[in-house]
This record gives C-alpha cells, structure tokens and sequence, in this order.
C-alpha cells in the first residue's frame, strides 16, 4: 500500500488528485523562487495570517495548504503525500479523497486561526498530511479489513513519531499538526464508520481479525525496515521548515 512501483505515467493515471496536487506544490512553488514573479507579493497573498482571515480573507484558511517556505519543505511534504496518498485515493475515489484531504488542512487552519495569536503566520501541507494519518488511523480501528497488519504497523508508528516530533522541533505549526490528526480520525470514522452499523459490527470485525492472528507474532522483513527508515526521514522532513 505504502510502496510505490508504478512508472510515472502509470503513476498520474492511478493517482490523479495526489498528481495535481503534486503538481500545485511545485508550480507554486517555481512562481515564488522564479525572479520574473512577485515572489513576495505571492507568499504574503496565500500564506495563512491570522490577523488577515480574521478581517475577511478567507482564502488564506484553503491557501497554504499548497504553499511552502523552502525547497527542503515543498519535497518533504509532497514525498510524504505521495507515500501515503495513493492509498486512500484508491480506496475513498477522487471526489471523497480531495474533500477530506483539504477539510483535514482547511479544520487544521481554522484551529490554528482560534488558538494561535492574530500575529501567526504559517504555510505548508503538514495539517493535511496529518489528516491523512487520522484517517488511517480510523480505518485501522474501524475497517481491519481494509489494510494488512504490516500496514496498520507502518502507519501507526508513523503517526506516533510524527506526534512526538511535533513537540521536539522548532517552527513547527503544533496546532496545526494535532488538530489536523484529529479531524482526520473524526471524518474517517464518519467516512468509513456506518453510524449505528458501525457501532454494532466493529466487535464482530475486531473477533475475526484476532481469531484470523491469533498465534502468530510479528515479523520484520528487510524491505519492512528499509521502508520504515525512508518513512522516517519523510516525517522529519516536512516536519522541518
């Protein structure tokens, strides 16, 4: 799920949101480094300031989900969406996958706008990302069928360390990355949970899967851990500004 050998072509095709916001990063990202654009004028008209959305520019709680303030930071965080993704892409369908991937970034900024001071200023795709990981989180939960165990282990891990150096870096939006996460478990247990069907049929899910692992412990291949590794300096990097 998590490891990507489709050739480029194939890759755009599977993949068309991941692609074109792929391609958003970058292109915005080109304007702002580009001499023969207003560089600055750009990053002060789609950066998220608080004091500017509180006075009615509302574009900059759907903007800075695309923007970035480096280099380093525009590949982290597009290596981390086309890691983890494709995955929800083909599982929720193109319309549902947009919509939550930027109400994750969307409920991110909005908590950053009641929580940080007017005089905050923040841009990247980390609130999204980190949406992403609720949601998983949620379909581990909720939807074991949906993803290996190998799998549910991988983005567990991944969402715990991501938490933790959340709280270990510097310059990084916390408000962002927390409430990110939670909005994105809350939508996929909304998105993948079936109101009181869910209630009812997650012990049946939960029975079967243990009874199915039952015996059975944990194995760590070489491709496991050198993936794990990569993942890890994903999360490092678009945790750095």
């Amino acid at each position: 799920m998590f490891t990507r050998t489709e050739s480029l072509k194939e890759f755009m095709r599977y993949y068309p949101i991941v692609t074109a916001i792929l391609f958003i990063h970058i292109i915005l990202y080109a304007l702002m480094v580009v001499p023969i654009f207003p560089n600055l004028w750009l990053m002060e008209t789609l950066a998220g300031v608080n004091l500017y959305i509180v006075q009615g520019e509302v574009w900059r709680l759907v903007t800075p989900i695309f923007v970035h303030s480096g280099f380093p930071h525009m590949l982290f965080n597009s290596f981390s969406l086309v890691l983890f993704g494709p995955g929800l892409e083909r599982m929720l369908g193109k319309k549902r996958f947009i919509i939550l991937y930027l109400a994750t970034g969307i409920l991110a900024n909005i908590a950053t706008l009641f929580i940080q001071p007017l005089t905050y200023t923040h841009v990247g795709s980390s609130g999204s990302i980190f949406g992403l990981f609720g949601i998983y989180i949620a379909i581990v939960m909720f939807r074991k069928d949906l993803m290996s165990r190998e799998n549910s282990r991988v983005i567990l891990t991944i969402a715990v360390i991501g938490l933790i150096m959340t709280f270990v870096q510097s310059n990084i939006n916390i408000t962002a990355h927390v409430f990110g996460l939670i909005a994105g478990f809350l939508l996929g247990v909304l998105t993948f949970g079936k109101g009181q069907e869910m209630i009812t049929t997650f012990q049946s899910i939960s029975t079967r899967n243990r009874r199915y692992n039952r015996g059975s412990s944990p194995s760590f291949s070489p491709r496991f851990l050198l993936f794990g590794g990569i993942v890890l300096l994903a999360i490092l990097g678009f945790l750095s500004r």
